[in-house]
């Protein structure tokens, strides 16, 4: 049986795959667990520097594996996958201090578009489309879509796409603000693993806390904002790559960051 998710680590990236392309990379429990163990393992190795999260064949990810829930024998409820499969995944994605591009190569449906959106660093080609599928067959987005869509592309647009299962292409969502850029399909991987091997390359624990500022700002207040960017510029001002990207500066060099 072919593994549910795969791992590359190359150059100081992380590349992880859906990998169940024969069902559009939908979730499973074993793949949701997996993701997760993947994305632990990513978080705690030094050599990782940046994080590439795509899918494999023709779709990024259809979402929930419809089969799973309608078995009677493998159905773990809705309870169970959204606690403890897609609850978990998105806080790893957010919580983990490394810069996670959102790579989408295909379709990305119900909580495959959520998870995609998520991501740090969003990027499609030009024959993607994203859909809240949800309504669909009578749910309700999960997986983070009602908490980040709204902020990226604004309530009215957010609930209308919920509501009626728009389907959106890339260009329509590069427009919206639903992700950074829509890369050319002959030049996708390509363009992909510069851009992961150009945040590989940057100071990794100010990217680190760039990411912690804009997760707290979604929430915070002015004056908490303005506590923690003193509190992390304080920190960030400490670090070796600060000290190199001056000294790259003074002495007109390009910086060597090191991640630390």
């Amino acid at each position: 049986m072919n593994e549910s998710i795969l791992l590359k680590i190359e150059n100081k990236v992380a590349y992880i795959t859906l990998n169940r392309p024969e069902v559009f990379n939908s979730f499973n429990r074993e793949m949701a667990l997996r993701l997760q163990d993947t994305l632990d393992a990513c978080e705690k190795n030094d050599e990782v520097r940046a994080i590439v999260l795509t899918g494999n064949g023709k779709a990024f990810c259809a979402g929930q594996d419809l089969k799973e829930v309608t078995s009677p024998e493998l159905n773990p409820g809705f309870k169970k996958i959204l606690e403890e499969h897609y609850n978990p995944i998105i806080t790893r994605i957010r919580s983990i201090k490394k810069p996670i591009i959102g790579a989408i190569n295909g379709v990305a449906a119900g909580a495959g578009a959520n998870i995609a959106l998520a991501c740090d660093i969003v990027v499609a080609h030009e024959k993607v489309s994203f859909i809240q599928a949800f309504s669909l067959i009578g749910l309700v987005p999960d997986s983070a879509g009602t908490f980040f869509l709204p902020r990226l592309i604004g309530f009215q647009k957010a609930l209308a796409l919920a509501m009626l299962g728009d389907k959106v292409s890339a260009e329509e969502a590069e427009k919206m603000g639903m992700l950074y850029k829509v890369l050319p399909l002959e030049t996708f991987e390509e363009e992909v693993n510069l851009l992961a091997l150009k945040l590989a390359n940057m100071p990794t624990k100010a990217l680190g806390m760039i990411k912690e500022l804009f997760n707290t700002s979604m929430t915070n207040d002015l004056e908490a904002q303005l506590a923690l960017e003193s509190k992390l510029q304080i920190e960030a001002a400490q670090t070796e790559d600060y000290a190199e990207g001056v000294a790259a500066f003074v002495e007109k060099r390009k910086p060597n960051f090191i991640g630390k």
